[in-house]
């Protein structure tokens, strides 16, 4: 059997490389596609990270924010030597806090029926008028074309030929 890791050859009964010492126990049974299925047992709580914001557990959370912001308040004035450090229980006062009314707001967002937006009502379409006609220009009245009027720039570059 070889190594995955590094490659080298080793028997077929060992459980580390000799080489690299990572562990081969489970190489034969991958290779015969029956790797064993880890049991999902209540020893692993899975954390409810896309569950959805509720109003009760926002209000639970706030709730622990205050009571953290009142034990801290407390330990400042009554505790010996709490004015070193009650600073320090304002940190999870505050994080508490705050996911309490981030998931209190998500929630009554989430009650609220959702509104496309109306689209943008445009002033109706005025004509345009004509631009008024060129001093010194008259339109074909048949199908030729015109020609354009001289340009006011067209002859200043006869200065600079003459020297």
């Amino acid at each position: 059997m070889y190594c995955p890791k590094c490659g080298t050859e080793n028997f077929d009964n060992v459980n580390f490389c000799r080489s690299c010492r990572s562990n081969l126990s489970l190489v034969p049974q991958a290779l015969s596609g029956q790797l064993p299925v880890e049991p999902t047992s209540g020893k692993r709580r899975q954390r409810d990270r896309h569950k959805p914001p509720s109003l009760p557990d926002g209000i639970q959370k706030a709730f622990v924010g205050l009571g953290f912001l009142f034990v801290s308040l407390a330990v400042m004035l009554f505790a010996p030597a709490g004015r070193i450090w009650w600073f320090w229980l304002l940190i999870p006062a505050f994080m508490w806090l705050g996911k309490g009314i981030s998931e209190i707001v998500a929630a009554k967002q989430m009650q609220q029926p959702f509104m496309p937006p109306q689209p943008l009502q445009t002033p109706p379409q005025q004509a345009i008028p004509a631009p008024p006609p060129i001093i010194g220009y008259q339109a074909p009245q048949t199908g030729e074309l015109a020609q354009p009027p001289p340009s006011v720039t067209e002859s200043t570059t006869k200065l600079f030929d003459e020297h």
